[in-house]
């Protein structure tokens, strides 16, 4: 917990110094990145908004993910998590996204997506887009806090890169 706090300070710095504004649409980890970064004081100025769309309704209705895309590919999926990016940024005043859409367990697996598996799609208006899939072990509550600290790690490591 306290490595994600540290890193959630570090990356409000660098939000901040890049005139950037960041917004989640959260599956699996049920609003924690935004949790994680409103945790840190000052958040309000470079943090708009979460999106916690844990169903496949609320994907559709708040961020306007394709019911098409939900049925081909289902809501852990790369294709759905871009399409949650795009729309939390389209909903939002935020210039940065990021999305994730899980299986954090102990059920809900299967032998393509077993537990653990957690979709990412980050997103700027500046053109940066990225997306990725990881299988993390453990137990619900450390796969939840692992995808939320891997999402954050992502903006810091771009934003790291933008210096240079």
């Amino acid at each position: 917990m306290q490595m994600t706090q540290d890193l959630s300070e570090k990356l409000g710095l660098l939000l901040a110094e890049h005139n950037q504004v960041l917004v989640t649409a959260e599956s699996c980890t049920g609003g924690g990145v935004a949790s994680a970064v409103t945790d840190i004081a000052g958040s309000s100025a470079w943090f708009d908004r979460a999106f916690v769309t844990y169903s496949n309704e609320a994907k559709q209705e708040m961020i306007g993910v394709q019911l098409e895309t939900l049925v081909e590919f289902g809501a852990v999926s790369e294709p759905v998590v871009i399409e949650m990016a795009e729309g939390a940024l389209e909903h939002s005043n935020g210039t940065i996204a990021v999305s994730i859409s899980g299986i954090a367990g102990p059920g809900g697996g299967t032998e393509e997506k077993p537990v653990g598996t957690v979709c990412f799609a980050w997103k700027g208006l500046s053109g940066w887009n990225k997306v990725e899939t990881h299988v993390f072990d453990g137990d619900r509550s450390q796969v939840r806090q692992q995808a939320t600290h891997h999402a954050l790690q992502v903006i810091y490591d771009y934003l790291s890169m933008e210096d240079k």
